[in-house]
């Protein structure tokens, strides 16, 4: 790969704006912070859903943080890059903006309620129709059966920014083809997923945007392997949601701060160092106060502790994009930089205290079993509304089914319309479950939930 394909700021229409100070890619960023998906972050869970602690970070105070963890990477790298003549200059101000841009917008396809809401929408597709049913109503397609039962966050991300948000056509937020390659953490269509292969082993892409992914990797030159500054913003992701998942946990005391303190002490790992490090380092944040660990409030432990273990990590990571570099560029590199990288340890250490002691409490499994109902309770409800939905055809709110597809965003209703009457190989019925997933994969969580209440509860 090379650098010049890669930064391609060409976009899928060319652009109206006139000229101005900022690069393509600056606008790209600009664009992104101004849009309705982004703002909607806002209320959108990142661990604790419906949480009424405003210390707690959604979804968009974790998109800003790795927005900047991954800004701070890529001026790391940018800057080795330029100082080894691999990049000309100016290149690296493109590479710190792509980073921040795809950052921002990595979220932006999960439904509400956080990953247990893709796990919903998953299994609705997967309980409420037969697989026969399914084959019939998509006339055997495969990639459009596996879109559904294998539906991704990751994969909606991409829809959103290319056609979802609606300005004055259908291009999204038609960004740039270096950005949008940038942000394609998977590779896979929905039914070429392949669990040994890191790139491949979610879905990449949905059919719907199996175009644009094709243009994107020929004017990027980036064919069926990722795009480097994917690695950057994927490792910005781990180290940022692994310190900052542990921090929110403290705030709101489900763990203390010893809590913490004994379980990275007593982690079973090959090299400790990373962990040491940011203890160290932790020290060093905390000395000017003039007070030991035992007098200080927990939660300011704690941030302290994720800004040392971030600092760490994006240092451990930058080494190891330098290290890999070569095997990168070939497209031959199917790691993670984080776990091929000196902060493995406390990166995983983090993780897994994540998982064991902050993700599986009471109260947010009793959420989440609740995001489930509301969900599939939508799900299926606008189904019935969108099943018979023609293409351009007026709402009929007379009639039961008329009055549940009146109730569709105007926004992906016109989405569907366009997408149906352009015939693009896909079923019309793909369409139609695709308004459906659009439409309710969109809602915040408090809308969702503030809905179905409506709707389901009186």
């Amino acid at each position: 790969m090379d650098w010049k394909e890669l930064l391609c700021i060409e976009r899928p229409r060319k652009s109206t704006s006139t000229g101005d100070h900022r690069q393509q890619f600056e606008r790209d960023f600009d664009r992104s912070v101004f849009s309705t998906p982004v703002k909607r972050l806002q209320d959108k869970a990142q661990v604790f859903p419906l949480d009424p602690c405003d210390a707690v970070r959604t979804r968009l105070t974790h998109s800003l943080e790795v927005s900047s963890v991954a800004r701070g990477l890529a001026q790391a790298v940018g800057s080795w890059l330029l100082g080894d003549g691999k990049i000309e200059p100016g290149m690296d101000r493109s590479i710190e903006a792509i980073a921040a841009t795809c950052g921002l917008i990595h979220d932006l396809g999960n439904p509400p309620f956080g990953h247990s809401g893709e796990d919903a929408i998953r299994d609705w597709f997967k309980s409420y129709f037969k697989l026969e049913d399914l084959n019939s109503l998509l006339e055997e397609n495969e990639q459009a059966i596996k879109d559904f039962l294998h539906f991704e966050g990751n994969a909606q991300s991409l829809r959103l920014v290319s056609k979802l948000q609606v300005l004055a056509d259908y291009h999204g937020l038609n960004l740039t083809y270096g950005t949008l390659s940038a942000s394609c953490k998977y590779l896979a269509p929905s039914h070429q997923i392949d669990e040994n292969k890191h790139s491949f082993s979610k879905v990449g892409y949905f059919a719907s945007e199996g175009a644009i992914v094709a243009e994107m990797r020929k004017r990027t030159g980036t064919q069926d392997s990722r795009h480097p500054l994917c690695f950057i913003v994927e490792a910005a992701d781990d180290i940022v949601y692994s310190a900052a998942d542990v921090e929110d946990a403290v705030k709101k005391k489900v763990l203390t701060w010893d809590d913490v303190h004994h379980y990275l002490d007593n982690y079973a790992a090959r090299d400790k160092t990373s962990i040491a490090n940011a203890f160290e380092l932790m020290d060093k944040i905390l000395k000017p106060s003039g007070k030991t660990l035992k007098e200080l409030p927990d939660d300011v432990c704690a941030a302290a502790f994720r800004t040392a273990a971030i600092t760490v990590a994006v240092d451990r990571a930058t080494t190891a994009f330098k290290d890999h570099y070569v095997e990168i560029m070939e497209g031959k590199y199917e790691g993670e930089l984080i776990k091929d990288s000196n902060a493995a340890d406390l990166v995983k250490a983090l993780k897994t205290l994540g998982a064991t002691r902050v993700y599986s409490t009471q109260s947010n499994l009793k959420l989440e079993l609740m995001g489930r109902k509301v969900i599939g309770d939508l799900l299926s409800l606008f189904w019935e509304g969108a099943r018979k939905l023609e293409p351009n055809a007026s709402p009929k709110p007379k009639t039961f089914v008329g009055k549940i597809g009146a109730l569709f965003s105007s926004n992906y209703r016109s989405v569907f319309d366009h997408a149906a009457s352009n015939g693009s190989g896909l079923p019309l019925n793909y369409y139609r479950l695709q308004l459906v997933t659009d439409y309710v994969c969109g809602m915040t969580d408090s809308f969702a939930q503030r809905l179905h209440a409506e709707l389901f509860n009186g």
